[in-house]
């Protein structure tokens, strides 16, 4: 039985931020579906439709769309081993490449497989490598993957970090699945090396972020950007020169049209401080040099823009979540504020959406909190163009925050944020448009009753310039939303 439904217009006017016209909200059909043990993903327009992946049980398929979010097909992923252990779905306008994890008795072993514009399987699924579970089965990630920005270049990759340094282990692929290159590389310093993010250039190159730690709060007191090329036995490191500081948080972002990365994150000149400023650097990837390292210490009128003149650790527990790249260099930094906290179960605290994961199975409650967010302009000399805060505030228990942060829309001139606003007894949808001027706009519509579903932001995807895709659970079951701004 097929449902939509359109926000009243009045509502949907409130929208009009990005100079294009708010169009309606269509819901998909319901589909069974148990949150605990089944899984999901929004895979993207392909052709002419809108993909979505979930599996029950044993059984995976993906979903195909119409603009009116009309089901037309479900395609069964029978190649698809009996226990998958994770999935990742690139779409292109006329195929779908998924990369797949599979259990297989004692053994995790990486797959990719490639469908055409209907979703169905092409060729062989190719196996990218294995690696043996311990006796407790799969416990972790054990394959990892980049793409490229133009979708023409995947990474798959293990790491391991030691007491030495890193263990690095990758394969580049085309987007006909075609293995390009292979290395097994290693980066060593003088104490305990973590690894942090992973980028691939359209170019192939690969970029790690690589750190050593010290204090009781882990923050950085080295840094290093790694290059590697296709097919390099070794990494090229670029030390960030933190000068005495040492740094927290840090994210990094591939320029392909500049030829840069952009890091951005915090610092405190005391290895268990809280934060004084931020780290602005850019590396050009072209010279294999830094452009520009600034710490730009936060200054009154920045604390003061989040209401929080008298605390000197109010920015302790942001974490950076992305860096938008500007045409003329300069980029804007969003972070969030999110922690975690713990309580006894006799105790817990009540959130609106508790019943999906009952807090009462545990001697001891995990409490996910996402708060604010707090997006920085700067421009390309890493001058503070404008600071822009969203105050929000949400609050769950074991449930990983699934309901919880938000969903960006970019669309190159402003910036909005798709986030559930609640608490203990009530939950709506709100739109926070940043615009170039950092001047926000909060907009809010109610949801549809007690019948609604409950929306999971932050693993939506932006599948058109204006248009985004949101998972939405309502009891034992599972739809999508497709929203038009």
């Amino acid at each position: 039985m097929r449902f939509s439904r359109l926000f009243p217009m009045t509502l949907l006017l409130l929208l009009l931020a990005f100079a294009g016209t708010a169009q309606e909200v269509v819901y998909s059909p319901y589909d069974k579906f148990d949150f605990r043990t089944d899984d999901y993903e929004v895979v993207g327009m392909t052709g002419d439709y809108n993909y979505t992946y979930r599996s029950s049980g044993e059984n995976h398929m993906l979903d195909a769309f119409d603009d009116s979010m009309n089901k037309v097909a479900t395609i069964i992923l029978d190649f698809f081993p009996a226990k998958i252990y994770k999935t990742q779905f690139i779409s292109y306008p006329d195929k779908i490449i998924v990369l797949y994890q599979a259990l297989e008795r004692n053994t995790v072993i990486q797959y990719a497989a490639f469908l055409d514009q209907k979703g169905r399987l092409r060729g062989k699924p190719l196996e990218l490598g294995s690696v043996k579970t311990g006796i407790f089965g799969a416990m972790k990630n054990y394959f990892f993957t980049e793409i490229s920005e133009d979708k023409k270049n995947i990474l798959v990759y293990t790491f391991n970090d030691k007491a030495s340094g890193i263990d690095f282990d990758c394969k580049w692929l085309d987007d006909s699945l075609k293995l390009v290159k292979r290395s097994r590389v290693n980066f060593r310093s003088d104490k305990q090396t973590s690894s942090a993010r992973v980028a691939i250039s359209n170019s192939g190159t690969v970029y790690v972020c690589a750190y050593t730690t010290t204090g009781a709060q882990n923050n950085a007191d080295n840094f290093w950007i790694l290059t590697l090329k296709q097919g390099d036995t070794k990494f090229t490191a670029h030390p960030l020169q933190l000068e005495g500081r040492f740094a927290a948080n840090g994210f990094s972002r591939v320029d392909n049209v500049n030829n840069k990365i952009y890091f951005g994150g915090f610092y405190t000149d005391r290895k268990n401080g809280s934060y004084e400023g931020i780290i602005y650097a850019a590396f050009n990837t072209l010279k294999d040099e830094y452009e520009v390292q600034k710490y730009i210490p936060f200054d009154a009128q920045l604390r003061a823009s989040g209401g929080l003149n008298d605390r000197n650790n109010a920015f302790d527990n942001y974490m950076v979540k992305q860096l938008i790249v500007k045409n003329d260099g300069g980029f804007v930094m969003v972070s969030e504020m999110t922690y975690v906290t713990s309580r006894s179960s006799y105790a817990p605290g009540i959130g609106y959406y508790s019943n999906f994961y009952s807090p009462y199975n545990t001697t001891t409650v995990r409490e996910y909190h996402y708060n604010d967010i707090m997006s920085i302009s700067y421009d390309k000399n890493g001058t503070r163009e404008w600071t822009s805060v969203i105050p929000k505030e949400q609050y769950s228990q074991e449930d990983g925050g699934i309901f919880s942060s938000y969903l960006l829309l970019n669309t190159g001139g402003s910036i909005g944020f798709l986030y559930n606003d609640f608490n203990s007894r009530r939950s709506r949808i709100q739109f926070s448009i940043v615009d170039e001027a950092g001047q926000t706009r909060t907009n809010s519509f109610a949801m549809e009753g007690k019948d609604a579903p409950d929306w999971l932001p932050k693993k939506g995807k932006q599948v058109g310039g204006r248009t985004l895709i949101i998972p939405c659970l309502h009891k034992r079951q599972i739809c999508f939303a497709k929203v038009v701004f």
